[in-house]
């Protein structure tokens, strides 16, 4: 019985393939008609898809390429089905490194952070969804609250409780909503270039095309590899200046980031990014844990004025340091200002039998260029 029911419903399977109506049988008909009856346009649509399948074959090769050249480092935790890249080192308090859009993991170990934090605290730095090692489901949207749900999950499974969570850049965006929809599982937050509120961006609708479902699947897998390749020079230069590219950078795997996988989950973070920054700033207020902010004073991919120096004044208990004269990536020309921006958090987060961890008063530091710095 139990075979006629499965012909049964194979058979109704079968049945049910949709069959073309006539309708749409005529539409794709009066569309390639004319490319058909016409040899020039012909040849050129089929040199056009020629080209483009040769530009995928040759970034999924090059995507294979980098990643053989950079494996996996760390370990991997799975959540939710999920499963998420990320390095565990060093001892002592925890301290959770988040990376910005188009980075991973080794952003952290090029520029020094990694190392010299894991020097007095146990370091936990994730490859976010879609980055690096890590998964990204296309059935989640994966807003800054996603990803932080996501996070405090995987951090719950490997044991690790009250962190201060370091936020670089977009990333800033998933420690707050940490901090916003988990009260009281943050110690404290380091908030690294960030974007904290929405602002008029002509970069972001082009950078967030590769996230169009169809279209943005064809972009991202044949133009969009190398184009990033073409505008890498420039790139490099926008996120550092006004100082000049360092030699570390060299160590960051570059090729990782232009993989059609971590194209798609930046564009996707990029489109998100306008949107998450409004939604997250009407809950600022609620904020009551040790935040310091750390930025140079010359970047021009989130303007210190409009972001960084804005949300110091909204949060009157927040530390605000000024790395003078350096960009958007200045963890990298001095990393020595990030550790003691973790520094500062955990004596203003250190619990102190009979009170709570210090609000703080309002404090701004200023940190000398790299050349001159002194810690």
């Amino acid at each position: 019985m139990s075979k006629n029911h499965h012909r049964k419903r194979k058979h109704k399977h079968h049945a049910d393939v949709p069959v073309e109506p006539p309708v749409a049988a005529g539409f794709w008909q009066s569309l390639l008609g004319p490319i058909r009856r016409n040899p020039r346009v012909s040849a050129a649509a089929a040199g056009t898809v020629a080209a483009l399948a040769g530009a995928a074959l040759f970034n999924r090769a090059r995507a294979h390429h980098a990643e053989a050249e950079n494996p996996p480092i760390g370990r991997f935790v799975e959540v939710d089905g999920v499963r998420l890249h990320y390095v565990d080192r060093g001892a002592g308090r925890p301290v959770v490194l988040l990376h910005g859009n188009g980075a991973m993991v080794q952003d952290w170990m090029a520029s020094g952070v990694l190392d010299a934090a894991a020097a007095g605290y146990r370091v936990i730095a994730f490859d976010r969804p879609g980055f690096g090692h890590s998964e990204r489901p296309r059935t989640t949207v994966w807003t800054p609250a996603a990803q932080a749900a996501l996070i405090r999950k995987a951090l719950a499974q490997i044991g690790v409780e009250r962190p201060i969570v370091v936020g670089h850049s977009w990333a800033t965006l998933v420690a707050l909503a940490m901090a916003l929809d988990f009260p009281g599982e943050v110690a404290a937050l380091v908030l690294m270039s960030g974007y904290y509120y929405p602002t008029v961006r002509l970069d972001a609708p082009v950078m967030a095309v590769p996230a169009v479902p169809l279209l943005g699947d064809v972009i991202r897998m044949t133009l969009s590899p190398v184009v990033g390749r073409l505008a890498t020079p420039l790139m490099k230069q926008a996120i550092f200046a006004p100082l000049p590219v360092p030699d570390s950078f060299d160590g960051f795997p570059m090729e990782m980031s232009l993989r059609p996988s971590q194209i798609r989950a930046t564009a996707a973070d990029t489109a998100m990014m306008i949107p998450a920054a409004a939604a997250l700033s009407a809950r600022y207020g609620e904020l009551a844990l040790p935040i310091v902010l750390i930025a140079g004073d010359g970047d021009t991919i989130a303007f210190f004025d409009n972001h960084s120096g804005r949300l110091h004044g909204a949060l009157p208990g927040s530390d605000l340091r000024t790395v003078e004269g350096a960009g958007h990536m200045f963890h990298y020309t001095a990393p020595e200002a990030v550790i003691a921006a973790i520094d500062r958090a955990a004596e203003r987060s250190a619990p102190v039998q009979g009170r709570e961890p210090d609000g703080g008063a309002r404090g701004e530091d200023i940190v000398p260029p790299a050349a001159e710095a002194s810690f």
